[in-house]
């Protein structure tokens, strides 16, 4: 990623976010990038052998009500990976906020939870 870009990008899911169970992020605000064609990316920057990990995100007009299904859904994630995602939100206008939901899942031998470190970046995507 360019630093250009860099400076561009917003996160949904902070760098180097700790994951161990199932959970979400808090409401990210879409602010000026509302309404338009965004970039969204999946970074895995750690992760053990034998777990996955399945990221879907969400919109809302107000950061409280989420709906009955995701806008979007990565594919399920075994390794370290970076996966960029468009989500086109123009005929969305009313989704003003997003926010990352991730279920995880360990199996085998050795230590019994999931183990990830993510980020889940936003930008708006150029023309």
């Amino acid at each position: 990623m360019s630093t250009l870009a860099q400076a561009a990008a917003k996160f949904i899911v902070q760098s180097a976010t700790v994951i161990e169970s199932d959970g979400e992020s808090g409401a990210f605000e879409l602010g000026a990038i509302a309404g338009k064609r965004i970039l969204i990316v999946l970074r895995i920057d750690e992760i053990v052998e034998q777990e996955s990990l399945h990221v879907s995100l969400w919109g809302s007009t107000d950061g409280q009500a989420w709906g009955e299904k995701p806008l979007f859904t990565y594919p399920q994630k075994f390794y370290r990976s970076s996966t960029p995602a468009a989500l086109d939100l123009t005929q969305r206008p009313e989704i003003k906020f997003l926010k990352a939901n991730w279920k995880t899942n360990r199996w085998g031998r050795g230590y019994p939870r999931s183990f990830f470190q993510i980020a889940v970046e936003v930008e708006e995507l150029q023309p």
